[in-house]
């Protein structure tokens, strides 16, 4: 019996249907994510990607299978919260994570929600902005950022947090050249195991150790040959 630790996250056989009466959208799709690995995860527009990662977080339920973190299953919205403590979850509109009358708050708002004082969290909320080069937008409104700065910001809201693993949905598509090595260099520096969706080739192929195609509701591995001969569809600006 081997006494290899569990992946961190896994898909065990997710169904899920569009609709009750609709098409599968996702059929029978397995994947386990452990320490060291950022799978990428491609595919057309509307062909499910971003239905996986909601399915992984708990923001919609499958028809069958199962979700696991650390081998554990999530069979219930109790499960799911323990969970979501362990995941960075940068949603496709970097927007929807800013909700506080400043970045500094927006940033602070989940340590001091986790239990620690006003002051602990703006003083962890101080250092993350500081060591991602963003303390000069603190006392900005999150809303009035640039596109590219929504979604660094938020990266900071995510990474104050400890996280374990992180889930990012078009991480790319507002964020210029400088902003995407940033971004780049994160992912480094954490080294946290990642899923990413994305239409952008040479973002994946930098940040990313393995490929998925999700296409007709079947999620297959790809070879990175695969992914680089690809058209390079770029979907941040230039």
């Amino acid at each position: 019996m081997s006494d290899a630790a569990p992946p961190l996250f896994a898909f065990e056989r997710i169904c899920f249907n569009r609709r009750e009466d609709g098409p599968i959208l996702l059929s029978e799709v397995s994947l386990s994510l452990s320490q060291g690995e950022r799978i990428g995860i491609l595919g057309k527009n509307g062909s499910g990607k971003s239905t996986l990662l909601h399915l992984g977080a708990g923001l919609l339920q499958s028809d069958s299978g199962l979700v696991l973190y650390g081998g554990a299953a999530c069979r219930s919205e109790k499960d799911f919260a323990r969970a979501r403590k362990r995941l960075g979850y940068l949603l496709q509109h970097a927007e929807d994570h800013l909700f506080c009358s400043s970045v500094l708050e927006d940033v602070a708002f989940g340590p001091y929600n986790l239990g620690l004082s006003a002051s602990e969290s703006e003083a962890k909320a101080r250092a993350i902005l500081k060591e991602l080069g963003l303390e000069h937008l603190a006392d900005r409104n999150g809303q009035s950022l640039s596109g590219g700065e929504q979604t660094l910001v938020a990266m900071a809201a995510i990474l104050v947090m400890d996280v374990s693993l992180l889930f990012l949905d078009e991480p790319t598509s507002n964020l210029d050249e400088k902003s995407r090595e940033l971004l780049l260099d994160l992912l480094e520096r954490y080294g946290l195991p990642a899923l990413i969706v994305s239409h952008d080739i040479p973002f994946l192929l930098a940040a990313c150790t393995s490929f998925r195609m999700l296409d007709n509701g079947i999620l297959k591995e790809i070879t990175r040959s695969s992914v680089e001969n690809k058209p390079a569809r770029h979907s941040g600006l230039a």
